[in-house]
């Protein structure tokens, strides 16, 4: 019986997120394919030069560590300073630009000559051309020993890929919610410049580079408005007036664009204050992951709660499964696909919001062809183009598959034109996938009906 049950929670699982084994072994591809010899930084370098100066020199030895003012190498001259100073050792410690040092060397340093300098291979560079001060003109220097380790897992690289598809991912959220209704929206794309080029516009006419926070908050809202009811919009013309949805959302993507250049009139606008860009290049010092990343974690999350485990979730699945039985059974079929669009909207705006951040402006050509990546991931994400099938957490999965392949392809030097290649052949192959799961399900209800 348990044997039975593993079986089918195995089976379940691979139905729903048929793409994570995929996931994984890009991954591994990747990770095989870029292994090179890497210079430890921050924290584990520091860890690793303490580990071989511990060997090579005793503790009365006189040691300085001298580093740059980038955050890698304050976080390892912090750390090295530590070890070292639990350790016993004599040592003193300098950070500062190329000019700084050699003062800072030349002035502070005194006494007997220095036997070690350790620092960074950064910084390498520089040190030697310090050996002209006699305080360190003998003197070792120890940089942390490199090692062999993949490109594409280290840390900076993998908060790059969850960076670079944040804006792809939370719209993706919108279009899965359309897509399981049976719909479409091609009109995200351009919602991204207009938000983006709203937000900038609206900031400029309040301020501008000395725009308040709350400047930028009615921004953004004025931003959210405006792509929220030209989602709502779309929706209204589906469902009141039976206009296909491919067909009504390609009119608001022209639409969008054409205001977006309107408004800006065909111009990127920079009237952006300096803080606005926390929200998309800023960093949770905590966690030290990007804010943008984590606002996508609870946008999932929520996202997650809605589809799964509310009634809104349900009736959103059924419409899409059959819509006349949803609607015979009760439910407001109209209200839930203008929630669904008007959804879509609102998060391709925040999307727009999220990029005018990371470019510190707004501009009509951003989110150009965002709506096919958005809908690869919601595809690659296992969602049914036919509709009442797909699940939130699947769409991030395809998300990171389409970020991962882009990523792995740019770390081993393969051409934008290959790139877009490879990604159309994946967009196919889930396609095709979903196709042959369908008819597989109908084959299984046929026999079954048959006994």
């Amino acid at each position: 019986m348990k044997s039975i049950r593993r079986d089918t929670l195995f089976t379940r699982l691979l139905s729903d997120y048929g793409m994570l084994p995929v996931l994984v072994l890009l991954c591994i591809l990747f990770s095989l394919l870029t292994i090179t010899k890497q210079t430890s930084t921050g924290s584990a370098g520091a860890k690793l030069l303490f580990e071989q100066i511990s060997k090579e020199t005793p503790s009365d030895g006189s040691i300085l560590i001298v580093t740059g003012v980038s955050e890698p190498e304050k976080e390892f001259a912090g750390s090295l300073h530590r070890l070292l100073e639990r350790a016993g050792y004599r040592f003193g410690e300098l950070v500062g630009d190329p000019m700084q040092l050699r003062a800072q060397i030349a002035e502070e340093v005194s006494g007997s000559p220095i036997k070690l300098v350790a620092t960074t291979d950064v910084t390498r560079a520089m040190v030697e051309n310090f050996r002209d001060i006699p305080a360190i003109a003998n003197a070792k220097i120890l940089t942390p020993p490199r090692r062999n380790w993949p490109t594409f897992l280290l840390a900076d690289n993998l908060r790059n890929v969850a960076n670079q598809i944040t804006v792809i991912a939370i719209i993706a959220i919108g279009m899965t919610m359309v897509i399981i209704t049976a719909g479409i929206d091609l009109s995200v794309g351009s919602l991204i410049a207009l938000s983006a080029v709203v937000v900038a516009w609206v900031a400029g006419a309040l301020g501008g580079t000395d725009v308040s926070t709350l400047g930028i908050l009615i921004a953004a809202l004025a931003a959210l408005a405006v792509c929220g009811l030209i989602g709502a919009f779309s929706g209204l013309m589906i469902t009141a007036f039976k206009i296909p949805p491919f067909i009504a959302t390609l009119a608001m993507m022209q639409v969008a664009a054409g205001v977006a250049y309107i408004i800006s009139k065909g111009k990127p606008i920079y009237q952006l204050p300096d803080r606005f860009v926390w929200l998309g290049r800023g960093t949770e010092p905590l966690l030290n992951m990007p804010i943008a990343v984590i606002l996508m974690a609870l946008f999932y999350l929520v996202a997650w709660i809605v589809m799964e485990r509310s009634v809104l979730g349900r009736y959103i699945y059924a419409v899409g499964g059959n819509s006349e039985a949803a609607r015979l059974a009760g439910i407001r079929v109209k209200r839930v696909l203008l929630f669904v669009y008007a959804s879509c909207g609102l998060l391709a705006g925040f999307g727009g919001i999220i990029m005018a951040s990371q470019l510190k402006s707004g501009a009509p050509t951003y989110g150009i062809t965002y709506e096919l990546y958005v809908i690869a991931a919601v595809v690659v994400g296992g969602t049914s183009l036919s509709g009442g099938e797909g699940k939130i957490i699947g769409t991030l999965i395809g998300a990171f598959v389409i970020g991962i392949i882009q990523n792995g392809m740019n770390l081993t030097n393969i051409e934008t034109y290959t790139q877009k290649v490879v990604l159309g052949l994946v967009i196919l192959a889930a396609v095709l996938f979903d196709r042959l799961k369908q008819k597989g399900l109908t084959r299984r209800l046929r026999s079954s009906r048959l006994h």
